[in-house]
């Protein structure tokens, strides 16, 4: 992976920046991105470990902030190789029949209309250099959905639908895209859970305990790698085993 020029989304905290670190670590210089403008310390890390790194601050919702800040980090770092899309809020908790349109409809936009968004502005340049990885977070509320979670599930699992259409698309390429399907991560937002809900949360890992930002961030570092060039339209969880039927 050295010297490649890698893209990662929701990168101010949490999976985002612990995915741009680990692949500044593997040796990519990394252009990062978030809502957020705490994303500048993501980059300052990465330029601080030695490997070249720029920040954009946009809403991935939205095409046109999209490619703008494409534009801007293949100016800064070179073509994009490495597309990781991260970006995502979780904040629509109801029930169906309670849930609002228009709430629903930006969790849409963000989770699964940024990841096209994103797709979108790289994709064409990946096709013409015969060469790409992307990766795409996705979540196990997307393969085991989640009461009170429609809008954050429904998201997450087209997520899957779209990484698989864009493999099959780009597989003459020389282009991969796999998803990560994370379980219970102990992030910042994990933390924010009461105890007792964490708990209950846990008992469903056949670990027994959450992952950490690290375990998903290997994950996306080895399928971005060329370790992993013959593998494409995969998901892989990254569980602890959350996914394993028991009675």
């Amino acid at each position: 992976m050295q010297g490649r020029v890698a893209f990662v989304t929701g990168a101010a905290r949490g999976l985002g920046k612990a995915t741009a670190l680990a692949l500044a670590a593997a040796g990519a210089d990394v252009a990062v991105a978030d809502v957020n403008e705490a994303v500048e310390t993501t980059a300052e890390e990465i330029r601080a470990a030695g490997r070249r790194s720029v920040a954009a601050v946009f809403d991935v919702a939205q095409p046109g902030s999209v490619r703008i800040g494409v534009s801007a980090a293949e100016k800064a770092l070179g073509p994009i190789e490495i597309l990781v899309n991260n970006a995502a809020i979780t904040t629509n908790v109801a029930l169906v029949h309670e849930m609002r349109r228009d709430a629903w409809d930006r969790e849409l936009a963000i989770n699964l209309g940024g990841v096209f968004n994103c797709i979108q502005a790289v994709l064409p340049q990946m096709l013409e250099r015969r060469y790409g990885r992307i990766v795409n977070i996705s979540s196990v509320a997307g393969t085991l959905g989640g009461q009170g979670q429609a809008s954050y599930a429904a998201s997450k699992a087209g997520i899957i639908g779209l990484t698989r259409t864009v493999a099959l698309e780009g597989a003459r390429a020389g282009i991969t895209c796999n998803a990560v399907v994370p379980g219970v991560i102990a992030t910042d937002a994990y933390y924010a859970i009461p105890e007792r809900l964490r708990d209950r949360i846990v008992k469903r890992v056949a670990m027994g305990r959450p992952g950490e930002p690290a375990d998903v961030a290997n994950a996306v570092v080895f399928l971005a790698s060329d370790q992993a060039r013959y593998v494409t339209g995969a998901t892989l969880v990254v569980g602890g085993g959350i996914d394993l039927l028991t009675f």
